[in-house]
């Protein structure tokens, strides 16, 4: 049990990945608060050992000071919401920009804030943040909007990380390639052809292959635990080799 007696959040967990993540750390006995702005999708954890759930909108400032002020510290916190957004720097509107920096990085700047003070106070903890391969480490085409929101996510793990370094406060982040969850689903139902859209996202694979959201897990439970604690302000890419 690696996270025996570890009290761990997790923003996005309804499904995809978080849910993958979710599963992984109560099995390694953390007790995991599972939070989602569908509440719908919390219900599927109904019976599960280890985790509680709560609604939560990560783009309200006020519901993540609430959700946090009304728990002990957390041990861990997963910062996993996201979207993304297609197009080109020419196809990106206003919008679309202010949505994936709201949701993609200004959501974990609130839940980070919120949480840190009591961390700090608990003697430490671990923060992770869901990055991507698209961003700083690689520009995919037709990724704009998100590709530069994923790049300032790896800006804000790494500020973290330098500023709490000497208070036991961990942040790190995780860069997945493309991963067979709902929400791709949903972006490859949305093409003319989904199955030739399907092909592609599987063509960018070096390994010829999506990834699960279980093949994820892992390095999320190992940043959880206690096996990382020299690691700090790091991007751990997950990505079937797209950055060979």
């Amino acid at each position: 049990m690696r996270l025996q007696g570890k009290k761990v959040l997790v923003t996005a967990a309804g499904q995809g990945i978080g849910r993958a993540c979710v599963l992984a750390m109560a099995a390694e006995g953390a007790e995991v608060l599972a939070t989602d702005v569908n509440g719908k999708l919390l219900e599927s954890y109904a019976g599960v050992a280890n985790v509680t759930t709560q609604k939560l909108d990560v783009m309200d400032k006020a519901a993540i000071k609430a959700l946090v002020d009304s728990h002990a510290a957390f041990d861990v916190v997963f910062n996993c919401a996201g979207f993304v957004h297609a197009g080109s720097i020419l196809q990106a509107s206003d919008d679309d920009w202010n949505f994936a920096f709201n949701l993609n990085v200004r959501a974990q700047f609130w839940m980070i804030q919120a949480a840190l003070p009591k961390m700090l106070v608990n003697g430490g903890g671990s923060i992770i943040n869901m990055a991507s391969v698209c961003g700083s480490l690689k520009g995919l085409p037709n990724r704009f909007a998100y590709g530069a929101s994923k790049a300032a996510v790896v800006g804000l793990t790494k500020s973290v990380a330098a500023d709490f370094v000497g208070q036991g406060i961990r942040c790190n982040c995780i860069a997945p390639g493309t991963v067979d969850t709902p929400s791709l689903g949903d972006r490859i139902n949305a093409f003319d052809d989904p199955a030739e859209a399907r092909k592609a996202f599987v063509a960018r694979q070096p390994m010829g292959r999506l990834a699960q959201a279980e093949e994820i897990a892992p390095i999320v439970v190992y940043l959880a635990s206690e096996e990382s604690k020299f690691a700090t302000g790091q991007i751990f890419a997950i990505d079937g080799g797209m950055t060979l």
